[in-house]
């Protein structure tokens, strides 16, 4: 993202909306936290043209290529696009993040016994496909060969007795609050960053409707599920099996207004629908409002 000088009421980890609308302002100090400001949506995608582009993907070299990788660079090139979605609130403010931060829980191998891990990547706005491909699998795999910065965090948290641990939270919420975390401990927290993504199809489920975490800024969670097929009934009065995929978003609602939503996920829809798209960088990448 492009760099700016950190003024006063700033944080870390992003920037803060000064030029929005009074009704966007005051909105996060009507609706306090991210649960109850929750807007969901459920919505459905053919999947005929995401298999062929994932098919091409494969034959390029990109193994396990799949649709995790498509929806994760179709909502990297969005915020290129629409940057307001990568919003957050933290202290009943409005901020603008400095990067794109997507958090994934992936199992350390794939066994019911296995432990589960939260890995965070940051992607460039500008990233394509094969992009968010390599460096996705570059983090799994060195997430699987040794103990991520997350796991060592959680552990050091896990030998705090309860009351003690209670305590060191709400210490930490309050540090939050007036965005005075330390930068490196916000770079391991699971519950700062962009987005939350899931998959409900590798657990042959479909995909569920996840709550935001109070704790944290994360302001959207995804979630999607295998896919699956429908009979439907064509104009020639014959029968055509088609395959979909269902997925979920989870928004905080104080970060854009219902118009930019409805645009951004129609934007990420169209890119699904013809993700051939996202071999090319984006001609441009937009900023968001001061």
């Amino acid at each position: 993202m492009e760099s700016y000088k950190r003024r006063f009421g700033d944080r870390s980890d992003g920037r803060r909306i000064r030029t929005a609308n009074p009704i966007d302002r005051i909105s996060p100090y009507i609706m306090k936290t991210r649960n109850s400001s929750a807007n969901l949506l459920r919505d459905t995608i053919g999947v005929e043209a995401m298999e062929r582009y994932i098919h091409k993907k494969r034959q390029e070299g990109l193994d396990d290529f799949g649709v995790l990788h498509v929806i994760l660079a179709a909502y990297v090139r969005t915020v290129s696009q629409k940057p307001a979605i990568n919003r957050f609130v933290s202290g009943q403010r409005v901020y603008a993040r400095h990067n794109i931060q997507a958090m994934i829980t992936v199992k350390k191998e794939m066994t019911p016994d296995s432990p589960d891990t939260v890995i965070k990547v940051i992607f460039p706005p500008d990233a394509t496909a094969g992009d968010v491909y390599r460096i996705l699998d570059s983090q799994i795999k060195q997430n699987r060969a040794s103990e991520s910065g997350i796991d060592d965090a959680a552990r050091i948290l896990d030998y705090i007795p309860g009351i003690f641990l209670k305590f060191t939270v709400w210490v930490l919420n309050l540090l939050d609050y007036f965005g005075l975390v330390p930068k490196a401990l916000l770079a391991l927290s699971p519950f700062h960053g962009s987005l939350y993504i899931t998959s409900m199809g590798s657990l042959g489920i479909p995909p569920i409707f996840h709550h935001l975490y109070d704790f944290g800024n994360v302001p959207i969670f995804c979630s999607f599920g295998n896919k699956y097929k429908r009979n439907e009934l064509q104009a020639d009065g014959t029968i055509a099996t088609r395959k979909y995929i269902d997925y979920t978003f989870v928004t905080d609602e104080r970060i854009c207004d219902g118009f930019y939503y409805a645009s951004a996920l129609k934007y990420i829809k169209s890119i699904l629908r013809a993700p051939e798209v996202l071999d090319s960088p984006p001609a441009q990448v937009f900023q968001d409002i001061d």
